[in-house]
């Protein structure tokens, strides 16, 4: 199944003490680029996030946000350092006694100065707060591969219309080309017959001419290969997981073609189906960064 690059998931559990809400979101890279917003409290559980999302997603920035709420009155205790607030004290009456001001300190004042109290968290067991994560964890990547998948299948109607469109423009290039050989052998033959109106003309010598200028803007080969990395693009299209790589460089590949046609281009229908193609290749390659 496609995968656009771009998505949302987000899943939550809710239990009498906690609660977990994680969300995924992308955008387009070049490859996985993961980036982790979490409590302090859980950032060495990252690695194991990290595994799990590389086992859903293969391509984009994602942005994972983990949210957790502690009811649990037990979640932590307030801890008092008497030896630290006692060195303030004595520091603090010397200063008054060596400058010659009020010590006015209190308790009040006391408790604010840094680390006189701490909240001292519990030891925290990692396979403990894994397994409540990562329930919630893949239920968030599960949906959010899902709507990657939903805009996917969006991509790849959108990517089938312009495939077809651009071979039907291929097409025409093909049937035209024939006209303009036949074009400019009538008008050689016209043109040299007015210069050399009282004189033979060999046909040779004017078949010879118009095999030159066929080989000249000859654009059965770049035709061919245009309408195979068509078919070889829908094909990529039915393939199952990333697909995004290839399908730009198979969009590269036709661009190169219709440049290829564009320059030997001598006739205005030919040169301005080429440009519909070049335009309609930019458009299929800007749908392609989309997809995973």
């Amino acid at each position: 199944m496609m995968k656009s690059m771009t998505g949302f998931g987000r899943a939550e559990a809710v239990t009498d003490s906690q609660r977990i809400c994680i969300e995924l979101k992308s955008v387009n890279h070049r490859y996985l680029d993961l980036s982790f917003r979490m409590p302090r409290k859980l950032a060495f559980l990252e690695g194991r996030f990290r595994s799990l999302a590389k086992e859903y997603i293969q391509r984009g920035k994602v942005d994972i946000y983990v949210t957790l709420e502690d009811y649990s009155a037990l979640n932590g205790g307030l801890k008092y350092n008497e030896a630290l607030a006692g060195q303030y004290l004595t520091y603090l009456a010397g200063m008054s006694e060596r400058f010659g001001i009020e010590n006015d300190i209190t308790t009040s004042t006391l408790a604010r100065l840094p680390d006189i109290f701490t909240v001292e968290e519990p030891s925290i067991d990692e396979d403990t707060y894994w397994a409540l994560i990562e329930d919630v964890a893949r239920t968030a990547c599960r949906r959010f591969v899902e709507a990657r998948a939903r805009e996917g299948e969006q991509l790849k109607m959108d990517l089938q219309e312009k495939l077809s469109y651009l071979q039907k423009k291929v097409i025409q290039v093909q049937e035209r080309s024939p006209m303009v050989v036949d074009a400019y052998r009538e008008k050689l033959t016209a043109k040299v017959k007015e210069l050399m109106a009282d004189s033979s003309i060999e046909e040779s010598r004017i078949a010879a001419e118009v095999v030159i200028y066929s080989d000249k803007i000859c654009n059965d080969e770049e035709t061919v290969r245009l309408l195979s990395h068509i078919q070889g693009m829908e094909k990529m299209l039915t393939e199952q997981e990333g697909i995004g790589r290839k399908l730009d460089f198979m969009a590269q590949e036709m661009n190169r073609e219709a440049n290829t046609i564009l320059s030997k281009s001598n006739d205005i229908e030919v040169s301005n189906l080429a440009i519909d193609i070049k335009t309609e290749i930019e458009k299929i390659r800007e749908q392609i960064q989309n997809i995973e």
